[in-house]
């Protein structure tokens, strides 16, 4: 086999050599290569790959139909949003992602950028550093409020039982629910969720019914003086009307860590320019723990795929 991997995993070079050996040893060929967003770069670095390895890169249609050997896509993220699905069923190519790498750290990065909203803790930080206090920016306690939790998978599920830990009402919505949902959960229509939570807090995937979810319509349905927390996908919302509720001082704030292209970002993106926004440029699934777990699971999938018992499908 001709495993080609095109970013880097987030874990360290020795790490990889260890995932990388056994795979080598056995025969196959690995290779490694930098991101690189140039789809012509991307095609010649994997022509002859049998199986492509990738996190959060978009990975063409145009790519995958070049690789006339391809046969498997192994995703190093939870969302598949970023591979052209319909080129790889098209091509007969096997797609399996890496579900369950970072709902801790997905759920704590939520969790946090909710306190900090609270808290003024920006805002309060600027203060210190300008030897001022904190007049006119006590904050409140997350203590006792409604939070609504939509899309209840498993980061938000695991973001609901932390927020329950803090004493909050969670309320949740979901496609379709099991029977097998968390009792401390109420779920209820998006509608009913939005006009009753102080904090909503975005965990769904971005899909054709969830592209702008979250639009200028169901952001008037929200509390005056609420606030969004995004942490799922950017598309999931309709920037320019979120930016326009926070100007206008319907939303007390929000915590965005996903936007609708990968940053670097235009300095003009109208969420940068929006009052009371926690901006952070994609790094809620990252972190130390997350990056080798996610390692773990892509290369089980390779080898597990190799063993004819393919897991986390996809395709």
């Amino acid at each position: 086999m001709n495993i080609v991997l095109l970013e880097s995993l987030g874990i360290s070079p020795e790490r990889l050599s260890e995932y990388a050996r056994p795979l080598v040893e056995a025969g196959h060929t690995f290779n490694a290569y930098p991101r690189d967003l140039d789809i012509q770069v991307q095609i010649e670095r994997a022509r002859e790959a049998d199986v492509i390895i990738i996190a959060n890169m978009p990975l063409r249609g145009e790519v995958i139909r070049a690789c006339k050997h391809l046969k498997f896509i192994d995703v190093a993220f939870t969302g598949v949003d970023h591979v052209d699905l319909d080129a790889a069923r098209e091509c007969g190519v096997k797609v399996s992602n890496a579900a369950g790498y970072s709902t801790q750290a997905v759920a704590e990065l939520a969790l946090c950028m909710m306190l900090s909203l609270l808290r003024n803790v920006p805002q309060v930080a600027g203060r210190c550093r300008q030897g001022k206090t904190k007049d006119g920016l006590v904050g409140c306690e997350l203590r006792g409020k409604t939070v609504g939790i939509v899309g209840a998978g498993a980061i938000g599920t695991r973001t609901a039982e932390l927020c329950k830990a803090f004493g909050c009402r969670v309320l949740g919505n979901k496609r379709h629910l099991t029977g097998k949902e968390p009792s401390f959960i109420e779920f209820m229509p998006l509608e009913e969720l939005l006009s009753q939570s102080d904090i909503v807090s975005l965990h769904c995937p971005l899909t054709a019914e969830t592209r702008q979810l979250i639009n200028a319509d169901r952001l008037g349905m929200m509390k005056q003086g609420a606030y969004l927390i995004n942490t799922a996908r950017g598309g999931v919302v309709d920037s320019a009307a979120l930016a326009e509720a926070l100007k206008n001082g319907y939303l007390a704030g929000a915590g965005i860590d996903v936007f609708e292209t990968e940053p670097p970002l235009d300095p003009a993106h109208p969420l940068l320019q929006a009052p009371n926004v926690l901006a952070t440029p994609h790094v809620a699934f990252a972190s130390e723990e997350s990056m080798e777990a996610r390692a773990a699971i892509v290369f089980s999938n390779l080898s597990n795929w190799m063993d004819g018992k393919q897991e986390n499908v996809i395709l």
